[in-house]
């Protein structure tokens, strides 16, 4: 079974067909790269259903089932931002650091931390191109004030998952993977995918 994942990075990809594989062995996950897929992907959904659902659609109108995923943190006291602005909170996608400080910013005068890790994983099969099926996993922990861990991206180091009293940044992938909101939509997606 061929699926292309609308991703060029091949760690994500990689990381995906390693999870998947567990339930589906003869999955082989393609990047766009893979199948000549060129064009940008404009991701202009309210939420993360609509963005996974809008690079899911483009992923199948190569031929072969599609599946995109959108993910990040929802922190309750600040009406669930960053939400899908996580990767480019503080205005330079993908500047850890800054999106962080931001955030400890903007928490440092509450006292509800609580927060969840969202991802939704869509995926659109060639022939019925408008209809999306979708997986949605979730992890809650609290935000903390002080960086944990080496291991990780983004908020991994803040985010303390209170049932291990670690925070994503100090756990094994393995550790992280059985109870993070990826692994959770991958669960999902890989029961569906099975009955295929």
């Amino acid at each position: 079974m061929k699926i292309v994942l609308a991703s060029r990075n091949k760690h994500k990809i990689g990381e995906l067909q390693a999870l998947l594989r567990k339930h589906v062995p003869d999955i082989e996950i393609l990047s766009l790269d893979d199948v000549g897929f060129t064009e940008d992907i404009v991701e202009d959904g309210k939420d993360f259903f609509e963005n996974a659902y809008i690079k899911a659609r483009a992923a199948a109108s190569t031929g072969y089932i599609g599946l995109g995923d959108d993910s990040g943190l929802s922190v309750r006291s600040l009406g669930g931002a960053p939400g899908i602005y996580s990767a480019r909170y503080a205005g330079e996608h993908g500047d850890d650091e800054a999106n962080n400080r931001l955030l400890l910013e903007n928490l440092k005068d509450k006292s509800d931390r609580y927060a969840e890790f969202v991802c939704v994983i869509a995926c659109v099969f060639p022939e019925d191109i408008n209809r999306g099926h979708f997986f949605e996993g979730k992890t809650g922990g609290v935000i903390i004030d002080e960086y944990r861990g080496r291991g990780g991206f983004g908020y991994d180091p803040l985010f303390l998952y209170e049932p291990m009293d670690k925070t994503f940044a100090e756990m094994s992938a393995e550790e992280k993977n059985s109870i993070s909101h990826r692994g959770k939509a991958i669960e999902l997606l890989a029961q569906k995918l099975k009955t295929l």
